[in-house]
């Protein structure tokens, strides 16, 4: 239920500086830059999807997720009067049928796995070929020649524009709600949640996918871990626990609202390290305090605000809805409340901990004019430079 912000804002994840190649011999890693001296070694699909590779290849993810569009599309010609059943991995699915054209509402089914399942091999295509032919090269043309600076760079640019767009999402599914700007007590009055509109469904999918593609490669170690690999384990289990757990009991008015102060605040994180890694020190300066204010407000008052109110606000709850009752859609017995006050209490926890290196850069910062995120290892220091003018295309 919440945002990359305690990890991939501190702390973007980078390549295992293994290299390989997919089928066609590109370099997997992304940082085949013309004229570098090693040697790609050439591996096929299959070995990628075995290795799991396929994470880190753009050309492999992309065989992957255009193998389901054209069954797709091969199923609509040819029997078109017939349900697809490929639409469960490319759309969402469980329409309401008493809802109407104008309004429509959707339930949950076990079509959403297929859709989860789909949209974790779309992220991961996104983001490496955003990473390797986008990020990149604009950072090579702009001077960075360290490999592992490369990598931070690129990951923290995806950071910008993942938590930008999925931040501006969250505002706007926020605003066609009941709860908009953290209004809490339609949480509890109009539970259970679970005649979805569109939007919210998608939205709140599309987030659990992408935290799915975000643990498996933490945990199968696909990039090089960083100092708090640890705790951003922690935190992806946490945040994947809350997402589905919350879907699940048709709460997700409340996941919306804890969206939107992780995205929104990782933003300004993730373009301060950027414009460091550019050497605008000054612009880094002003994005980094921009980032200390808004990650105080979202992540600390509003959360804890958010916590008191869960404390209180299950007595609002009607009293029928105050029962286990999965068949009705209703899960709310009185336990419930205190598994989503700790796991919501062991994510602020996780905040105040990187809360607590915040204000150690700020203060060095201030005192030494250095913003240098020390929980990051100095990867770059010993390596050699990248060669050559720009990516090789994959």
């Amino acid at each position: 239920m919440s945002s990359d912000g305690s990890n991939a804002n501190y702390i973007s994840m980078t390549s295992n500086g293994h290299e390989t190649t997919d089928g066609a011999g590109t370099n997997a890693k992304g940082n085949g830059v013309a004229g570098m001296p090693s040697k790609p070694v050439a591996h096929s699909f299959t070995h990628d999807i075995v290795t799991m590779e396929w994470m880190k290849v753009p050309s492999s993810s992309f065989k992957m997720l255009m193998g389901p569009i054209l069954l797709w599309g091969l199923w609509h010609l040819c029997l078109p009067d017939r349900p697809n059943p490929f639409s469960y991995l490319l759309y969402i699915s469980h329409k309401l049928p008493d809802s109407s054209e104008s309004d429509p509402r959707y339930a949950k089914g076990y079509g959403d796995l297929a859709f989860l399942a789909y949209y974790v091999i779309v992220f991961s295509f996104i983001r490496q070929f955003i990473t390797i032919h986008i990020l990149r090269p604009f950072a090579y043309s702009q001077g960075i020649r360290k490999e592992g600076k490369l990598d931070r760079f690129a990951e923290q640019g995806y950071a910008v524009i993942y938590y930008g767009f999925f931040g501006l999402t969250g505002v706007y599914v926020m605003s066609t709600l009941p709860t908009w700007w953290f209004k809490t007590d339609p949480i509890f009055l109009e539970y259970p949640q679970w005649r979805l509109q569109p939007q919210l469904k998608l939205y709140y999918l599309l987030q659990l996918s992408y935290w799915i593609q975000q643990l498996a490669i933490l945990t199968l170690r696909l990039e090089k871990p960083r100092k708090d690999f640890q705790e951003l384990v922690y935190h992806h289990l946490v945040t994947l626990w809350l997402i589905g757990w919350s879907y699940l009991i048709n709460f997700v008015y409340i996941g919306n609202l804890v969206f939107v102060t992780m995205d929104v605040s990782d933003i300004f994180l993730a373009f301060a390290k950027c414009l460091r890694y550019l050497d605008y020190e000054n612009g880094s300066a002003v994005a980094f305090a921009v980032f200390v204010c808004v990650w105080t407000y979202l992540r600390h008052w509003l959360n804890l605000v958010l916590l008191y109110d869960i404390w209180t606000g299950f007595d609002k709850m009607p009293e029928w809805s105050r029962v286990w009752n999965p068949s009705e859609g209703i899960w709310m017995v009185w336990w419930m409340k205190w598994q989503v006050i700790g796991a919501l209490g062991f994510l602020q926890g996780l905040n105040l901990f990187w809360y607590f290196y915040i204000w150690r850069i700020l203060i060095r910062a201030v005192f030494t004019s250095n913003l240098d995120d020390e929980r990051s290892d100095d990867e770059d220091e010993g390596e050699p430079e990248a060669n050559g003018k720009k990516d090789k295309a994959e």
